[in-house]
């Protein structure tokens, strides 16, 4: 599929762009291997800089990954892979 703007929202008060990382999530159906594809964020490139943290979930696994912006440039947007958000309940 692709990126739909409505799972899509900052995380707090928004860091300066350029000074700090800034951290968003975005919720989809689609699977980390689709989101974590280039060009998938180009929607929101005015808004990502390189560095900044998303959450990602997964509405359908439930899933949830970190990715970080690798690259942002003539509105190209390329994540990280992603790293897994463990979610276990030992009792």
């Amino acid at each position: 599929m692709a990126f739909s703007r409505t799972g899509w929202n900052p995380i707090g008060g928004q860091s300066k762009k350029g000074t700090a990382p800034a951290l968003w999530s975005y919720t989809s159906t689609d699977a980390i291997a689709t989101v974590n594809t280039a060009a998938y964020f180009n929607d929101v490139s005015d808004e990502v800089s390189v560095r900044d943290v998303i959450l990602v979930v997964d509405s359908n696994t439930p899933t949830a990954h970190w990715v970080n912006v690798l690259s942002n440039a003539s509105g190209v947007v390329d994540v990280s892979d992603g790293t897994v958000i463990v979610e276990t309940d030992g009792d």
